[in-house]
């Protein structure tokens, strides 16, 4: 597989980092909640420069919550609710150094089907199940991670509807997720519909 791209933020170098880090990628997916896609990935690139070029979940489950909370809240907020997400983000990292030595790729790298990736991603703090079920289909559509199952544990995210930011692969793919999304929000559905 060529290297894989997901031009999310609109910006190259946040965007590489959510290729390059897998622990960015589950952060931006975290805050990917309540603000613009684009905001939401960009985060982890904003959350790195705040941490003084660092972005580990090691470090980030150590700090005090009380500093993590306050990198959040600079000026710009990482989200909407820096508070909140500041927790979760911390909840997160400390989930990873715990289950999976710090190592965020290990989630899916070792799981053994799409079954056990969803049951993976569900154990994440801030990771519901249509959450974890997107995410299955990022790492699916986005970074050839496939494991036997990963369409039925992606459920509807699965298809090719541009329904979800796993169905971002170029700029044009990020603005039919928007318009797609507008329209069924129009319509009064959800993006599983």
């Amino acid at each position: 597989m060529a290297r894989p791209t997901f031009p999310v933020t609109g910006d190259e170098t946040a965007d590489r980092l959510l290729v390059d880090d897998p622990f960015a990628l589950l952060l931006g997916m975290l805050l990917d909640q309540q603000v613009p896609m684009e905001w939401a990935f960009a985060g982890p690139a904003r959350l790195r420069e705040r941490l003084d070029g660092r972005l580990d979940p090691g470090l980030l489950a150590a700090l005090p919550t009380e500093e993590v909370e306050a990198r959040f809240a600079e000026k710009p907020a990482l989200h909407r609710f820096p508070g909140s997400m500041a927790r979760r983000a911390q909840a997160l990292a400390q989930h990873l150094v715990e289950h999976h030595g710090g190592d965020a790729a290990a989630v899916w790298r070792d799981a053994a089907s799409g079954a056990d990736l969803f049951a993976r991603l569900r154990a994440l703090p801030g990771f519901g199940e249509e959450k974890a079920r997107i995410f299955v289909a990022l790492l699916a559509k986005r970074f050839g991670v496939r494991p036997d199952g990963w369409e039925q544990a992606a459920g509807p995210f699965a298809d090719d509807q541009p329904r979800s930011v796993a169905d971002i692969d170029s700029r044009e793919g990020f603005s039919r997720v928007r318009a797609w999304k507008q329209q069924q929000k129009a319509r009064g559905k959800g993006k599983a519909d």
